[in-house]
């Protein structure tokens, strides 16, 4: 199996599982990797920093509040092709799948752009504990990738599944990984995300509740899958993570179709996820608006329509996706949506769904495709309804 020239972050947890570390280690350079080991303090009582720096030739990193480490995590992050941690106990494992960021390896986590494969080990009564399930649910649907527990004799006695995956099998998860071909590989994908702000003056402005985070976990989700994305994005908080997104900032509705537009031709798929405004004033005031009288009225114009404007031009080879939220008669306005922008499908949120729509970390959609097809979901996590979009985009493909 090879993995030559792949660039490979170990983090190792106090696991009596963490002797396995080592023979993992030096099949990893065998494979023609390049590996950098990450260990709690506590995996330092089963395994020494000594051994694992000898097999790797490189210093092993184990705190996180020192001067040498402070930035390393960022910088890992980016560095690696891959980030496998092995074994991961139940601690860091609920570490991880809740942000909680207290030693280096889920410092490390958090700053990864990189493909998270995680391989648990622990007793059987542990691994069974709906806490435990919870958290390895938690971790996938953030895309990480289990590698499955195995059966047999456990550190406690007992007989069943908990053990972490032998050295040989996780090696074999990653050359597996990196050998498949991805579903969009070769694929350029645009998506555009969050809203847009019309300014009204130097200190004022016309917008809505849009975050983003629907866009941008689509985004990561195509490239996930092997596309080069574009990611258009309106003002937001958000960073997108992966290393196959380019992200161009915007503000105004004006701005995102001057992006769009641009690299609409080059798209194979596009994504138009992003809330932008309908109307901007039609003056914008160059000095703060000072309160004058009872009522201050703005004259608004029509702002251009990105969908519109690309579905005119749209080749048989593109694919255009878009959205819809509605507060009434949502599929009958999504069906003319969808005819009368040229979309390949649409996707319909309704106001009415509780937990679905704006600043929510849960979506709940509709999608809409040509000749009357239409899909129901469940309420999930927006990361999840990714992955529904962006596997009716594969099937469409």
């Amino acid at each position: 199996m090879s993995l030559k020239n792949k660039k490979i972050l170990l983090g190792i947890c106090g696991s009596i599982a963490a002797y396995k570390a080592a023979f993992l280690v030096r099949l990893l350079i065998k494979a023609g990797a390049e590996v950098q080991v990450l260990m709690t303090p506590a995996a330092t009582n089963f395994i020494t920093p000594l051994t694992l720096s000898t097999l790797s030739n490189k210093p092993v990193l184990t705190d996180i509040n020192s001067e040498e480490t402070w930035n390393n995590h960022v910088e890992l992050g980016l560095w690696a092709d891959a980030m496998v941690i092995a074994p991961v106990t139940a601690t860091t494992l609920a570490k991880m799948a809740h942000g909680i960021c207290d030693n280096i390896i889920v410092a490390t986590y958090l700053s990864a752009r990189c493909p998270v494969f995680f391989a648990p080990a622990m007793d059987l009564d542990m691994w069974k504990h709906s806490a435990t399930r919870d958290n390895v649910d938690r971790l996938t649907g953030f895309g990480n990738l289990l590698i499955p527990v195995e059966h047999g004799e456990l550190a406690s006695g007992l007989v069943g599944d908990g053990r972490m995956a032998e050295p040989e099998h996780i090696l074999q998860h990653l050359a597996e990984f990196f050998q498949k071909k991805k579903e969009l590989d070769g694929k350029k994908a645009l998506v555009t995300a969050g809203p847009t702000y019309e300014a009204i003056d130097p200190v004022r402005f016309i917008g809505n509740r849009s975050t983003g985070k629907m866009g941008v976990a689509i985004a990561e989700n195509l490239a996930s899958k092997g596309a080069s994305v574009n990611l258009v994005l309106g003002p937001s908080n958000l960073q997108p993570n992966h290393q196959n997104i380019t992200v161009k900032h915007v503000e105004s509705a004006a701005e995102m179709y001057q992006a769009t537009e641009k690299l609409f031709k080059e798209s194979d798929i596009t994504v138009l996820s992003a809330a932008v405004a309908d109307y901007r004033p039609a003056e914008v005031q160059t000095s703060k608006i000072k309160k004058s009288g009872q009522n201050l009225n703005l004259e608004l114009e029509r702002t251009t329509d990105i969908a519109a404007s690309l579905g005119k031009v749209k080749r048989k080879d593109q694919l255009i996706i878009g959205f819809a939220l509605e507060t009434d008669s949502e599929l009958e306005n999504a069906k003319g949506k969808l005819e009368r922008k040229n979309f390949d499908f649409i996707v319909l949120n309704s106001m009415k769904d509780k937990g679905a729509g704006f600043a929510h970390d849960t979506n709940k959609i509709t999608i809409v495709g040509k000749g009357n097809k239409i899909q129901h979901f469940e309420l999930k996590s927006k990361k999840k309804v990714a992955e529904d979009i962006v596997n009716e985009i594969i099937s469409i493909l």
